[in-house]
C-alpha cells in the first residue's frame, strides 16, 4: 500500500514542492515536481480526493453514515448531495478494497482459523431464493475478526469459487489454516479443487489427492438438517482428505461459525439492504456490492471491533495502528 507522495509517472520518491494552490474547501495543497522525470503532479494524484472539491470531513461523514445503516436515498437527503455524487464516492472508496487486500496478502501469518457463512437479502424485487443475486458469502478470521472476503451474487458455483480463490491466496501466506463452516459443503468442494497436493507413496496407480499440508476443513452439520432423508451424517466432519502430516489442532466444540453469524447480525444492522421487514433492499447487484466493499474497508482498517477492542487489521498484525477515513481519502494511492 503506497501512502507516500511518490511520483505518479515513474514512482520515484525524489521530488520537491514546486508551488502551492488553494482549494475550495480543503485549504492549501502542494503541487509536486519529480526530480527524476520532471513530472508535475498534485499531492492528491491517484487518491480518492483527486478532482473532488467537497471537503474531506463531509465525505468522511457521508461514508460513515452509509456504514452505520442509513439508506442510499436517506443519505442523499440528509447530507444534501445528489445520487450520482454519492454513487461516485462509494465506487471510489470501494476501489480501495483491492489495494488494501493486496497489502494484507504481502504479510505472512503463523496461524489462522477462518469461518465461512452466508447471509441473504432481496435485490430489485422478490424472487425465489435460488434466483436472487443477494446471497452474500463472508469469510472471516476468528481471532482478529478480519473479513477476508465479502461478496454477493447468486448462490452458485461462481460465488463459492471466487471466495475460495481468494482463500487460496491466503493459504499461500499462512503457515497453518483451518476453515470452519456450518453445513454448506461447497466450501470444501471448491477449495479442494484449487488447493490440493498429490500424495505419492511409490505404489502403482494414481497418487491420492489431499489438502495441502497444514490446511484443514471442518464442517458442522446443523440440527435442522437431521430430518433430511438418506444416511445420517456425523455432526462434525472432515469433508475432504487431509495431508497425513497435518495435525488436528481443533476440537469438536470449536467447530462452528458463530462469530461469522454474529458478524452477519452486525451487517443487518449497519447495511439497510439487509434489514428484515423493509422495502429498502438493494435495487441492483452492483449497488449492493458497492456497499459491501465500503463496509469491508471500514470494518477491517478503521473501526474497532466491539469484542476484541481493536481494529481487525491491527489485531491481525497487518498494521501497527488503525487508519482513519481521512488517511484513506488522502494518502492511499490507487489508479482509478
Amino acid at each position: 500500500m503506497d501512502i507516500s507522495k511518490s511520483c505518479t509517472s515513474c514512482g520515484s520518491n525524489n521530488f520537491q514542492v514546486s508551488s502551492h494552490y488553494e482549494t475550495k474547501n480543503n485549504g492549501t495543497r502542494e503541487l509536486l515536481k519529480c526530480n527524476e522525470c520532471e513530472h508535475l503532479y498534485a499531492e492528491t494524484a491517484n487518491t480518492f480526493m483527486f478532482n473532488i472539491k467537497s471537503s474531506v470531513s463531509k465525505i468522511a461523514l457521508v461514508l460513515n453514515s452509509r456504514t452505520e445503516g442509513m439508506s442510499f436515498n436517506a443519505t442523499c437527503r440528509v447530507h444534501a448531495i445528489s445520487t450520482h455524487t454519492l454513487q461516485s464516492w462509494e465506487a471510489r472508496f470501494g476501489d480501495l478494497k483491492d489495494i488494501l487486500m493486496a497489502y494484507t496478502l504481502s504479510h505472512t501469518f503463523i496461524e489462522m482459523i477462518v469461518e465461512g457463512d452466508e447471509l441473504y437479502t432481496k435485490i430489485n424485487k422478490n424472487v425465489p431464493q435460488e434466483d436472487s443475486e443477494g446471497w452474500t458469502l463472508m469469510l472471516m478470521d476468528r481471532a482478529s475478526r478480519f473479513i477476508i472476503d465479502l461478496t454477493c451474487g447468486k448462490k452458485n458455483k461462481d460465488l463459492f469459487m471466487n471466495a475460495m480463490t481468494i482463500l487460496s491466496e491466503v493459504v499461500k501466506v499462512t503457515n497453518d489454516l483451518t476453515l470452519l463452516t456450518d453445513g454448506e459443503r461447497r466450501y470444501s468442494k471448491y477449495l479442494f479443487q484449487i488447493c490440493y497436493d498429490l500424495l505419492r507413496n511409490d505404489k502403482p496407480g494414481r497418487p491420492k489427492k489431499v489438502l495441502k499440508e497444514n490446511v484443514r476443513i471442518k464442517l458442522k452439520n446443523k440440527g435442522s438438517q437431521a430430518h433430511k432423508p438418506g444416511p445420517k451424517l456425523d455432526k462434525y466432519q472432515t469433508p475432504k482428505p487431509e495431508h497425513p502430516n497435518t495435525e488436528n489442532k481443533i476440537s469438536n466444540h470449536e467447530i462452528h461459525a458463530n462469530h461469522a453469524e454474529g458478524q452477519n447480525a452486525a451487517i443487518r444492522r449497519k447495511n439497510s439492504a439487509y434489514r428484515r421487514k423493509t422495502n429498502t433492499y438493494a435495487k441492483i447487484k452492483e449497488g449492493l456490492q458497492r456497499t459491501l466493499d465500503i463496509y469491508w474497508v471500514v470494518h477491517n482498517f478503521v473501526r474497532k471491533h466491539f469484542t476484541t477492542k481493536e481494529v481487525p487489521a491491527v489485531k491481525l498484525g497487518v498494521m501497527e495502528k488503525a487508519l482513519c477515513v481521512k488517511d484513506l481519502l488522502l494518502n492511499v494511492r490507487i489508479v482509478f
